[in-house]
């Protein structure tokens, strides 16, 4: 099992259920207003996807967003929702740039991590940082965890 962690191509902004649910109902509208925003500030990011999750919204984007982006993301969800300053977090990047895969042979070596990211088509066009680092899960278990620095 893959699990690809978070990019810097997102945008995250912790909110409430309730002001998730009401930002629900015209996604598309909201992609269209925000990349019209961004472009009124003559920025280079445009907004490609957004999406919900536990503790707020995501908003995936062509490029890294930059702090003047994320100012202009915050300041039309908060005019678009009706909201107050305290009721939204500021907009921010994921803090990770780690990413973990599950293995079930306990024998593998960074050489070979590096050969299976290479053939996954999930891993295009990733540079390592570092050399993948191998954990074993346990002394009984068959899994291994991989860290994996980009």
């Amino acid at each position: 099992m893959t699990t690809k962690g978070p990019s810097c191509k997102q945008i995250i902004i912790p909110i409430n259920n309730e002001l998730v649910n009401k930002f629900l109902k015209d996604m598309s509208m909201h992609i269209i207003n925000i990349n019209h925003a961004l472009k009124n500030i003559k920025s280079k990011v445009m907004v490609d996807f957004i999406c919900i999750e536990d503790k707020g919204i995501i908003i995936l984007t062509n490029n890294i967003a930059n702090p003047s982006d994320l100012q202009e993301v915050e300041k039309y969800i908060k005019n678009m929702l009706y909201i107050e300053v305290d009721q939204i977090s500021f907009p921010r990047l994921p803090q990770s740039k780690s990413y973990l895969m599950n293995q079930l042979n306990t024998q593998m070596s960074s050489d070979n991590v590096k050969k299976i990211l290479k053939n996954n088509h999930i891993f295009n066009d990733i540079v390592l940082a570092f050399k993948p680092r191998i954990i074993k899960v346990s002394l009984k278990s068959d899994m291994s965890i991989i860290c994996i620095d980009i």
